[in-house]
């Protein structure tokens, strides 16, 4: 798909915690693929620490590159919940505490709990606008083109959920996959010919092992079904050509880490 018709994404995933594998991220894939059924590209995700200029920085870069940034993680109470602070600094703006967030704190959370701290979630940069929370009240924000998530799956998704509706995707992705049983190093060069055949066609191998026996699976990606079909076409060719069956097949598990087999 040409960069002039699609409609792109970036997902920020912040937190030390992520980092250091303590905690294992549940929202990436899940939101590309809503993205996906919206026909919002993923470009790219990151995985960045609690560190003010490093997330200043990034937001500064991806907000200017894609048509949307998702951040999951830092709008706590805590210390490192410093996602809100570096959002408000990467625009330029004040944070302040925001009159209806803290009314739905004080909402939810018992007026003896509600402390200084507790209340820092209701602290936002002036100019946003704040993304719902039906599970525990404390909002996320929008500030133009970045949604302010938490790292909580199941709140991320909430909020997700309630905003998804203003969301404008492009053409939605399609994609056609075709698997065989024969090692990526057989077929690398012969698939990159057909993938510089096809420039708006996204052509990505994924090696698995079943059965006893290793294979890959070719999935192709674009906008226009026709076109994919003839990619997949091209594909099934190569592989009857160097002696293999092609599969019609959803995607498979690929192999974790390397092998001593040459794929």
């Amino acid at each position: 798909m040409s960069k002039e018709t699609s409609v792109t994404a970036c997902c920020l995933i912040i937190g030390n915690e992520v980092l250091s594998g303590r905690t294992k991220d549940a929202n990436l894939g899940w939101l590309a693929e809503r993205l996906t059924d919206m026909g919002i590209r993923m470009a790219e995700a990151r995985v960045i620490p609690d560190d003010e200029e490093i997330i200043i920085n990034v937001i500064n870069e991806v907000r200017v590159k894609y048509s949307y940034v998702f951040t999951t993680g830092g709008i706590g109470p805590t210390h490192d919940d410093i996602t809100s602070l570096c959002v408000a600094k990467a625009f330029g703006v004040e944070i302040y505490r925001n009159p209806e967030a803290k009314a739905l704190l004080e909402s939810f959370i018992p007026v003896e709990r509600l402390n200084e701290a507790r209340l820092k979630m209701a602290d936002i940069p002036v100019g946003s606008t704040l993304i719902g929370n039906p599970v525990s009240k404390a909002p996320g924000f929008k500030m133009e083109n970045v949604y302010v998530m938490a790292g909580v799956p199941s709140i991320m998704r909430s909020m997700f959920k309630g905003f998804s509706g203003e969301l404008i995707g492009g053409k939605k992705m399609l994609s056609i996959a075709v698997a065989c049983y024969l090692p990526e190093g057989s077929i690398a060069e012969p698939l990159t010919k057909i993938q510089n055949l096809y420039s708006n066609v996204e052509i990505g191998s994924y090696p698995f092992f079943r059965s006893g026996n290793f294979g890959c699976t070719l999935i192709s990606r674009g906008t226009d079904m026709e076109e994919l079909e003839q990619v997949a076409e091209k594909i099934r060719e190569m592989i009857i050509s160097l002696d293999g069956d092609p599969i019609n097949e959803d995607l498979v598990t690929p192999v974790d880490g390397d092998t001593e087999k040459d794929y």
